[in-house]
């Protein structure tokens, strides 16, 4: 537990609302008895949930034009995982942290693992870095990395994802999370087959390396930092590839990196149709790959897609075990604030999903009752579980208002002295 937020600190925030929690969850539990749902059952299933929170997330991030630094930022891995830790404490559904390489490299990965254990985290899937050129690197990935027409490229972007393979199993990690940013601006400027024939060339290298118990993750992204075409653009692609490289290689799903208007939800019930779903990159978006906190524009898109989730578990679709992450860029919020409130509007969702009555809705569907269906999801999205998720919390020692237990400890100020300013210019993201 976190050097600020203690077990007796958060006990202690909680008294004020323990009152007003007890009856809400027993209001709400006789409603939900009224639809012939057990309340103590879904907090059960809320208490059991988990989403991973992105080393990162918890930095300032940035835009193409600028970055502000915030207060008492994280400058390394250790002091990620101090961050994350407190998100933990608070809202008791990430006890997982996701990194990524070179951003988290380290002389003493061992180190890092017993510091985080001593929080209370693990590591989740290791993402790898081949779209920023870091410092000392001999070849330039301006024009791509896994695609790229010069071998020489190609085979140092191979060796790092192979060298974070091997950083995850120090970690701990069970999965390797691969995204490129290679594509091209120009029209003619890239011929299509064979750059993704390069692509898959170098993925099966990677794969040949992959431990028995490891899974591979592609992500797909539509545009940018290439405009004009990138190399994985779409579900399609990426599925297709898994597809390619074997029964360990499957097709992540970030909710920022689709077309306006795609039926995400739909997506997410085709990949675990064919047993290629690996998860998610929960985010949000207005207008492409915008990386807001989840849930804060499309929150019954959200839903939507938990649907799907809940549903293919309720089916007990074999092999069904999609990974939650966070990933998300925190421009003008303390970054811990909104990957509580990212975490907690996750868990919402699948809450939510929990409460569709699934033979009902399976009857709609086969009368063709468009309409009772339709209120029938929206009954479930309309009910306000915020009982069950804080009773979920405090049972496990977390924060009834983790935001408000949050800002009671003043934990930016408190650290200021030992976390010196860092640079406030320059632009990219963390």
């Amino acid at each position: 537990m976190s050097g600020i937020f203690t077990k007796d600190f958060i006990a202690s925030h909680n008294q004020a609302d323990i009152r007003a929690l007890e009856d809400d969850y027993q209001a709400l539990g006789n409603a939900l008895a009224r639809r012939n749902i057990d309340i103590e059952a879904i907090t059960s299933a809320a208490m059991g949930f988990s989403i991973a929170v992105p080393s990162w997330g918890v930095g300032t991030g940035g835009t193409r034009f600028a970055r502000f630094a915030g207060p008492a930022e994280p400058r390394n891995i250790f002091e990620k995982l101090e961050d994350c830790a407190v998100i933990n404490d608070l809202v008791r559904a990430t006890p997982e942290v996701s990194p990524h390489f070179p951003w988290d490299a380290s002389d003493d990965l061992a180190a890092v693992l017993a510091f985080a254990n001593a929080r209370n985290l693990s590591f989740a899937s290791i993402n790898s870095n081949t779209f920023q050129d870091q410092p000392g690197q001999k070849l330039s990935y301006k024009y791509g990395s896994l695609a790229h027409t010069d071998a020489a490229v190609r085979a140092q972007a191979i060796a790092h994802n192979i060298d974070c393979i091997a950083h995850g199993q120090t970690l701990g990690a069970k999965s390797l999370t691969v995204w490129i940013a290679d594509g091209s601006n120009f029209p003619g400027q890239q011929h299509f087959t064979r750059a993704l024939e390069r692509y898959l060339d170098s993925m099966q290298q990677i794969y040949a390396t992959l431990p028995n118990d490891w899974r591979l993750f592609i992500e797909h992204k539509m545009f940018e930092p290439a405009f004009y075409s990138t190399v994985i653009q779409d579900w399609g692609t990426s599925i297709l590839c898994a597809m390619e490289l074997g029964e360990r290689a499957f097709s992540l799903v970030d909710l920022g990196h689709h077309a306006p208007n795609v039926n995400i939800e739909m997506i997410v019930a085709r990949l675990i149709q064919f047993n290629k779903l690996a998860g998610f990159h929960f985010n949000d978006s207005k207008y492409g790959d915008d990386d807001l906190d989840s849930g804060s524009i499309h929150p019954y898109q959200q839903f939507l897609v938990f649907n799907e989730l809940v549903d293919a578990r309720h089916r007990g679709v074999a092999g069904f075990d999609p990974a939650y992450m966070l990933d998300q860029s925190h421009n003008v919020t303390d970054p811990i604030e909104s990957l509580m409130s990212s975490a907690m509007s996750v868990q919402r969702s699948f809450v939510q999903a929990l409460l569709v009555d699934r033979t009902a809705l399976e009857g709609y569907q086969q009368d063709n009752d468009a309409l009772m269906a339709s209120r029938l999801l929206k009954a479930a999205y309309e009910t306000d579980v915020s009982p069950i998720l804080a009773m979920a919390r405090i049972r496990k020692n977390g924060a009834i208002d983790p935001l408000g237990c949050y800002r009671a400890g003043d934990y930016r100020k408190a650290l200021t002295p030992k976390r010196p300013p860092v640079a406030s210019s320059g632009s990219g993201i963390v």
